[in-house]
């Protein structure tokens, strides 16, 4: 069940995430052109799937406090994907 909540909050992540960064939104931009220097156009993909395999397998070993942390980390990509998409100044 922890692998099933894990993999939906991925999906959802996987998806802020993207519309995020195909946002015209000057903090993504300015935040783009920054990651991109180091670690190249997908980067910040490679971070996310890694912090997704991560929590699958803490998941797997039974524990609960991963699968909190990463259902948290879901909530506050949403907040951030509501303020950068729906206010844009």
């Amino acid at each position: 069940m922890y692998i099933f909540i894990v993999f939906i909050c991925g999906i959802a992540n996987f998806a802020m995430h993207k519309a995020m960064l195909e946002s015209d939104h000057p903090i993504m931009a300015e935040a783009r052109g920054g990651f991109r220097k180091v670690l190249g156009p997908y980067g910040s993909y490679i971070l996310e799937f890694f912090m997704l395999v991560a929590t699958m397998i803490f998941a797997n070993m039974n524990m609960l406090t991963a699968v909190i942390f990463y259902f948290v980390y879901t909530l506050a990509n949403c907040a951030a994907a509501w303020v950068l998409l729906f206010n844009k100044r």
